[in-house]
């Protein structure tokens, strides 16, 4: 069952070249698959799994807690298109909380807005690149798996089960190229194949609620790679500032109208932020990347280590769960280091986190347009 293809609009780039000409004035209608799946039968399988069995306490209340976060899942893919996709939406990944959204328009205050970048590459070309910085980890890792696909039914770039999906029409700023290929590779890959290499398969597809701790991750690896810019920086805001809207009722037209005048996002990216929020009847999701990065602050100023959290796809709570299984061996320490850890000024820009930043501190001055 994949969430994240059955909430990508098949149609995304069609749809932005109707908007475009209708000059901004006609809201888009974006078209989901049909479901591959019967939701009733996945149900009936999914709760047919012993899960009482299981005598440990801890593994016990974890695999309840997934068994329930799938439910949730299903339920929501099944009520696509209509008001209820929303509260699932909320309670797969909560709302936005004032100090989250006082942190998203604080960014949006502190960085100048940027002219949009004019030198872009291809799908075609971002797909060698990628395939290079999978040999990459070949090189080290002989037995790391290389899975990169173009597709023409995803609008947007994202890891699937270990696979990279490109969208065929997508074009990609081409100093975003490394900063994406180590939150893509470096940490949503690596992750799965550490998890992969686990007794504890779960790792795999993800402890429950891990989503908002490996996004912030993916969010650390490009800071200390030096490619989180302010574009990105306030992309991450505006994400923050588009589900609040959302949230008190702003339809389509409304929430990208406002990204523009308010805060002087430029078109396209004020369209794909848009639209990422509205699909299926309103996602709440794309909050989790500045808040995930908020708490990854919070826990390395606090002392937390990052080799726990690249065991496999797990969350900030489920720390000292997972330490506990490493310390009595039942868990083995990763199996790939990611690239972005070795990268020149990454452990530099560590030890200045450890000391303490907020999500603002990040921000180190502007770029040329």
């Amino acid at each position: 069952m994949n969430l994240l293809v059955n909430v990508t609009p098949l149609n995304a780039a069609e749809a932005w070249a109707d908007f475009e000409r209708s000059d901004f004035g006609t809201a888009p209608t974006l078209r989901l698959r049909p479901l591959d799946f019967d939701p009733d039968l996945v149900q009936r399988d999914l709760y047919d799994l012993e899960v009482e069995n299981v005598d440990d306490p801890a593994l016990h209340t974890l695999f309840r807690a997934k068994r329930d976060e799938i439910a949730r899942q299903i339920t929501a893919l099944e009520d696509r298109d209509t008001s209820r996709f929303l509260y699932g939406s909320l309670q797969l990944y909560g709302t936005v909380a004032p100090p989250l959204a006082a942190a998203a328009e604080e960014l949006l205050e502190t960085i100048p807005p940027q002219a949009p970048s004019t030198q872009t590459v291809t799908a075609a070309a971002f797909a060698d690149a990628a395939r290079a910085e999978f040999e990459r980890y070949r090189g080290v890792y002989p037995d790391f798996p290389v899975h990169v696909e173009v597709r023409d039914d995803v609008s947007e770039l994202m890891v699937s089960f270990g696979r990279l999906l490109i969208p065929e029409s997508a074009a990609f700023r081409a100093d975003r190229v490394e900063p994406l290929l180590h939150h893509e590779v470096g940490t949503h890959v690596v992750t799965y194949q550490n998890g992969a290499r686990q007794p504890l398969k779960l790792l795999t597809i993800g402890l429950p609620g891990y989503d908002e701790t490996q996004e912030g991750l993916a969010v650390l690896a490009e800071y200390l790679t030096g490619g989180l810019d302010p574009r990105r920086l306030r992309v991450l805001a505006a994400r923050v500032v588009a589900v609040g809207k959302m949230l008190d009722g702003a339809g389509f037209l409304d929430i990208f109208d406002s990204l523009r005048a308010d805060h002087r996002i430029p078109a396209r990216t004020a369209w794909s932020i848009a639209i990422r929020v509205v699909v299926g009847g309103g996602s709440v999701k794309d909050a989790i990347y500045l808040r995930g990065i908020t708490r990854i602050l919070d826990a390395l100023a606090e002392g937390s280590r990052l080799d726990v959290l690249l065991v496999g796809k797990l969350a900030l709570d489920h720390i000292p769960l997972v330490q506990d299984l490493l310390d009595r061996g039942v868990l083995h320490a990763p199996w790939v280091r990611p690239r972005w850890l070795d990268v020149s000024g990454a452990q530099e820009r560590l030890e200045r986190l450890h000391a303490g930043m907020t999500v603002t501190d990040l921000y180190e001055g502007d770029v040329a347009a």
